[in-house]
């Protein structure tokens, strides 16, 4: 008679059962449990048991209809009995210094902390990328010493090799960017409105990184030029990866993504000779622009002083679009996302940028390191604007038009948390040039609107990933790796990193127990079912609703918020725009478009352009709605000036053999006690004598360090001082373009004749005294002090100013 399946397994069973599991391409109908320690027969009897336990897929029927699509169950899913039937091999347990040892259950390894891609080399010999010890570093292999080098060099044709493709293609936007590590700490629950990771709880803290860039130039361009500047955060949330991609400007040029490529195409250099780099001040990008009324409302925060930020560390990052939170129960509210900075909005002026960019065209990136090798950590608060669809829809303006703000007069804004950058990259390439942002990255609790620019975004970044960083594995680049768990079925691909056990890539399946299975509405990532409008006809067409079509409110409400020196700015930053255009039609049109926007502002800029003032440029929209808002202060970089510090702030204190020594170390001390630097500049470098006999070191020169790369300025006293600075052409220079650039200047005793000599005046044009300039006795260094670190927290004296320069 047959044996019955039940009956106690015989050694043959044992044996046949054993030969079988050793088999890849065929098994019989029914295995042995095997009563021998067979690892290859247990992992067969465990995988058949694995399967057996799901005989069909009991999620199925509930995958169909409107409310089983509200939500998703969770997979089926069964605990293996041990790791052999989802495992790759046998021989994970065979260990060696490369593979380790078998995966830890539920782990994916590749996205644990940086510390296991790290290198220090320090106390290491030099090897090839394969690990082979270099013993002669300086010399190609040759037949003779004389002799051709020889191709069995693979030393040489590997380090040639590897420095031939150092270079990844370069981001066609935002190319040139600074980064670093830091935390966002919230504040307080934010329960009621999202159940996003970041938010749920107060003191909460979130690992970031953080990237700032300009917009329009190269990698290799200038820090200073007058541009957009990238705000990009990633969240490492343990929900996964967050990244909240924006600009330092609350709006955009444009209101839908099929007009992007025409954008840049126009502000990047001019096709037919490649220039100019890094500018806007060209034919192109105002032909396209004037054509574009809605880029009325952008343009004019491009020409005010917040393109020409001080610092990374003093200006301000939006989210720009409008995004929904979303909560537990489902609910959702609209968002704006609002960065300020804890050292308030500060600026250069035009001329003070152009000189940077050539004494040093990284001055943003030095900034920034500088300022985080010294323990001085930039902090950003982070605060939401939340309203509601309802709210929205009765606006005088569209929500999801991203060339429109919410005024704050409208939707407060709500501090939330705080973000600190507190370390340096340890590699520029690896973490700050391969760190890649896409919009579509988002968690539970964030969701996307109908902004026509967003969706956009949300394919473009990812496809410009795919490009730049080899292929569609970017992500396992460590900065680009979240700190939660990744588990997919994706696979393969270039640079894959990540090693999966077992061969289970799909799902749903039985062979691994099911796993990974879909998390479920509960756990899981869910699209907000209902969008605005959702009511309305939803017929496939190409257009924008009217609100869309008003291009000039925000515009006018933007330019009539700023103060008199920040409109100032803004004219002169057309006129010197517009003038460097070589086709005056294109000039006229866009004089004609800011008639719509302010007649005064177009009629300062067609003077000084020797223009008339065209007739005003047809509007898409006649008859605007109302704004709620005409004048919103807290549009104004005066609205945010900081806490009043001066830490980080940077003083040249011009030092020359014959110095009064005790009154600039005491300006020195105090302000380093303030968290500022004072640097001893001379003629050059090194040692200089005091009038009492004392060495003082300068560690920069007037040459090496120009007067516009500093905050302010003090002069020394000592009447051999002076005459030795006033033979020195580059003493002139630094007090005119401190005193050019509204910057605080103090001025000791005798050094007072050089600021005669520059034509400074202690009084303003008007009369009244300039705070600006501080005139003290060297005997009063202390007091003098503190006087010129008051007139230095208010960051810039523009009440100076005059067009042109008086000075």
């Amino acid at each position: 008679m047959p044996k019955s399946n039940k009956a106690k397994p015989t050694p043959a069973d044992d044996t046949a059962s054993g030969a079988a599991a050793r088999n890849t391409d065929s098994a019989p109908a029914t295995l042995a449990p095997g009563s021998a320690p067979d690892a290859a027969l247990l992992k067969a009897v465990q995988t058949g048991d694995l399967a057996s336990a799901m005989p069909f897929n009991a999620n199925k029927p509930l995958e169909f209809g409107f409310d089983n699509a509200l939500n998703p169950q969770p997979g089926a899913a069964v605990d293996p009995p041990s790791q052999l039937p989802t495992g790759s091999t046998l021989s994970e347990e065979i260990t060696s210094d490369k593979v380790g040892g078998a995966a830890i259950q539920g782990l994916n390894a590749t996205i644990e902390p940086l510390d296991r891609v790290r290198v220090d080399s320090a106390g290491r010999v030099l090897t090839t990328n394969q690990g082979v010890k270099v013993a002669d570093n300086q010399h190609s292999l040759k037949a003779g010493l004389r002799g051709p080098v020889l191709m069995e060099d693979f030393i040489l044709r590997e380090k040639v090799t590897s420095f031939d493709h150092e270079r990844i293609p370069e981001r066609v936007v935002h190319a040139r960017g600074s980064g670093a590590h830091g935390f966002f700490e919230a504040y307080e629950p934010l329960t009621e409105f999202t159940k996003a990771a970041p938010f749920q709880q107060a003191g909460k803290v979130t690992p970031v990184f953080v990237r700032f860039s300009t917009v329009a130039g190269e990698r290799g361009s200038k820090d200073t030029a007058r541009d957009v500047r990238g705000f990009a955060v990633k969240f490492y949330t343990d929900e996964g990866n967050w990244d909240l991609v924006g600009n330092n400007m609350p709006v955009f040029f444009i209101q839908d993504a099929i007009k992007f490529p025409d954008l840049v195409h126009a502000v990047k250099p001019e096709q037919h000779h490649a220039m100019p780099q890094a500018a806007s001040a060209h034919d192109t990008f105002w032909d396209f622009v004037s054509l574009m009324p809605e880029s009325t409302h952008m343009l004019m925060w491009q020409m005010s002083d917040r393109a020409i930020p001080r610092s990374y560390r003093m200006m301000q990052g939006f989210g720009v679009h409008t995004f929904r939170l979303v909560n537990e129960q489902g609910d959702s509210v609209f968002c704006k996302f609002h960065w300020t900075p804890v050292l308030g909005t500060h600026s250069l002026v035009w001329d003070e940028a152009v000189k940077i960019s050539g004494a040093d065209p990284d001055f943003h990136r030095r900034d920034l390191w500088e300022a985080i090798e010294s323990g001085e950590f930039p902090e950003w608060e982070l605060g939401l604007q939340i309203f509601t669809e309802e709210q929205a829809a009765g606006f005088s303006f569209d929500v999801l038009d991203a060339t429109k703000l919410v005024p704050e007069e409208l939707v407060p804004i709500k501090p939330v948390g705080r973000m600190v950058l507190n370390r340096n990259p340890d590699n520029f390439f690896a973490e700050t040039e391969q760190v890649a942002f896409c919009t579509a990255h988002i968690i539970p609790g964030l969701d996307f609107t109908n902004d026509p620019l967003l969706a956009g975004r949300n394919h473009s970044y990812v496809d410009t990933q795919i490009t730049r960083l080899g292929g569609p594995n970017f992500h396992e680049i460590p900065i680009n790796a979240p700190v939660a768990q990744v588990h997919n079925n994706q696979r393969d691909g270039l640079h894959r990193q990540a090693v999966h056990r077992g061969r289970v890539a799909y799902e749903p399946n039985s062979l691994a127990g099911g796993c990974p299975f879909q998390a479920g509405a509960v756990q899981g990532f869910m699209s907000l079912a209902k969008r605005q409008d959702a009511d309305e006809r939803s017929d496939k067409v190409r257009g924008a609703p009217e609100k869309f079509a008003d291009h000039y409110t925000q515009a006018t409400l933007f330019f009539e918020s700023q103060t008199p020196v920040e409109q100032a700015h803004i004219a002169a930053a057309f006129r010197f725009e517009l003038s460097k255009l070589t086709v005056p039609a294109i000039r006229e049109r866009v004089l004609s478009s800011l008639v719509n926007a302010s007649p005064a502002l177009a009629a300062k800029v067609a003077a000084g352009l020797g223009m008339d003032v065209p007739a005003p440029m047809p509007r898409a929209l006649e008859a605007p709605q109302t704004p709620e808002v005409a004048v919103s202060p807290a549009l104004s970089l005066k609205a945010r000036p900081g806490d009043g510090s001066v830490r980080t702030r940077k003083v040249a204190i011009l030092v020359a053999n014959g110095v009064h020594g005790e009154s600039l170390s005491a300006v020195q001390e105090a302000l380093l006690a303030q968290g500022a630097v004072g640097r001893l500049v001379g003629p050059r470098i090194g040692a200089f004598t005091t009038s009492s006999g004392d060495a003082i070191q300068a560690d920069a020169s007037m040459e090496n360090e120009p007067g516009f790369l500093f905050d302010g300025l003090v002069l020394p006293d000592g009447e051999a001082s002076v005459e030795a600075l006033a033979s020195y052409g580059h003493t002139g220079e630094f007090i005119k373009d401190q005193y050019r650039h509204g910057k605080t200047i103090l001025a000791f005793g005798a050094s007072q004749a050089l600021l005669a000599e520059a034509k400074v005046q202690e009084l303003l044009p008007t009369g009244e005294r300039d705070p600006g300039i501080v005139l003290a006795d060297a005997s009063d260094g202390e007091q003098a002090a503190q006087r010129f670190i008051q007139a230095l927290a208010l960051h810039r004296h523009p009440e100076r100013e005059t067009d042109p320069p008086a000075v």
